[in-house]
């Protein structure tokens, strides 16, 4: 039998040299090299037989198992993730959507995920803010003319804040019952005892009841998270 050679790629003896053939065994070859596996030894007269494959494949294959695990699970954290991402966006829309129907200043896809954001991160009905928000300057159109970004009432206009996010920053904290200075109050609170809180009876009597109402305008407590309340109740 003739030996044509060695194959530049993995330095071992060819017989029969048909190009078809040798393109081949190099493609088989390289799809072993390519991956970063303990090297390959061949014995002379080409490809081994089964059992003596099973011997030199064994720790590339057990290898190239534990990572097809591996990607497997990466894929089932991210499905897991990804729906909680798509309810959080969903939520956002939501409240832009109740904000720029109005034309209010609060309006924008920026302000209304951090509303969502800082309402997960705090653990409040997703819908607080903006409805607190709405009932206290219309979405910031009636905003505190003393101090800025006061679109919330909060500290009866005598705090400046930089910017609506860091507003809903500070604000989610509070209700959240994170604030040590505050805790005492909204901490392990209801939403309508932290709205009794927020705004006392002997101020507006009805204020929960109002604020909860535009809740339910802004969209359901489960919107993205029950397939049948996917889309917000967005009153006219």
């Amino acid at each position: 039998m003739q030996v044509c050679g060695k194959n530049s790629v993995t330095g071992l003896a060819e017989h029969n040299c048909p190009n078809m053939e040798k393109k081949n065994l190099i493609r088989f070859v390289e799809s072993f090299i390519v991956l970063p596996l303990i090297s390959v030894t061949l014995p002379l007269g080409g490809i081994p037989p089964d059992n003596q494959a099973q011997m030199t494949f064994g720790p590339q294959i057990a290898l190239f198992q534990k990572t097809n695990t591996e990607v497997a699970g990466l894929l089932a954290l991210n499905q897991a993730v990804e729906p909680k991402t798509n309810t959080n966006e969903l939520r956002a829309e939501a409240i832009n959507a109740y904000f720029t129907s109005r034309k209010a200043p609060l309006a924008g896809m920026d302000i209304a995920r951090k509303m969502v954001e800082e309402a997960e991160k705090h653990e409040l009905d997703w819908r607080l803010l903006p409805a607190i928000a709405q009932r206290e300057s219309s979405g910031g159109i009636n905003a505190c003319k003393k101090v800025k970004f006061s679109a919330f009432g909060w500290g009866s206009c005598k705090i400046n804040f930089e910017s609506y996010e860091q507003s809903i920053e500070v604000i989610a904290k509070n209700l959240g019952g994170k604030n040590p200075k505050t805790k005492g109050y909204y901490a392990g609170k209801s939403t309508y005892e932290i709205l009794r809180i927020y705004n006392p009876a002997h101020i507006v009597l009805k204020y929960p009841e109002q604020v909860m109402k535009i809740m339910d305008a802004i969209g359901p407590a489960d919107l993205g998270e029950n397939p049948e309340t996917q889309t917000s109740n967005i009153e006219a």
